[in-house]
Parts: C-alpha cells; structure tokens; sequence
C-alpha cells in the first residue's frame, strides 16, 4: 500500500486534509466558543506535521511520478482549502503512477 510515492503522497494527502477539517470544525470552535485553547495546540501540532509531511511526500512524487510542476502547485494550492483532498484524490486518479 505504501510501496511507491503516488501511495504515500495519497495516503498524506487524506491524512492531512482530515486533520485540516479537525482542527477548523472541531478545534478552533471549542477554543473560541468553549474557551477551551487545548485542543487546538494538540491538532494543531498533529496537523502541522501532517502538512510538512505532505509537501516532502509532494515532492517525492513530482520527482518519481514525473508530474507537471503546474499539477503539484495545484495539489499543493488545494491543500490550503478546506475539502481540497477530495479534490486531490479525484485528481490523483488521473495522474500517472511510479512503478
């Protein structure tokens, strides 16, 4: 499942964008409504790793899967909004894969 670059960047990209949905719908709401700051500084950070993880991922498969560096600022550009994963999981289908 893991054995290639478009897998892992897939993978991260879901992962991210979950944890990106946690943290605004979930996170950020108990902080101002709840005034409860906690789980903010714990998805917050989960989810900073998370997207850090993703650009190295990005970039491992623009290399490897030899994707047009317009589609990877794409991938890139649609994981700063939120639901941009699905976006990037329906797109990804289209993109070729590494061996």
């Amino acid at each position: 499942m893991l054995k290639n670059a478009y897998s892992r960047f897939r993978i991260i990209s879901i992962l991210e964008g979950l944890s990106y949905l946690i943290l605004v719908f979930i996170a950020m709401p108990i902080k101002y409504i709840g005034e409860n700051p906690y789980p903010v500084k714990i998805v917050g950070m989960s989810h900073g790793v998370l997207f850090i993880l993703f650009c190295i991922f990005l970039f491992d498969a623009l290399r490897k899967c030899n994707w047009d560096k317009g589609i990877a600022f794409q991938y890139f550009v649609y994981s700063l909004i939120p639901f941009g994963f699905i976006i990037i999981d329906k797109s990804l289908k289209k993109q070729p894969q590494d061996s």
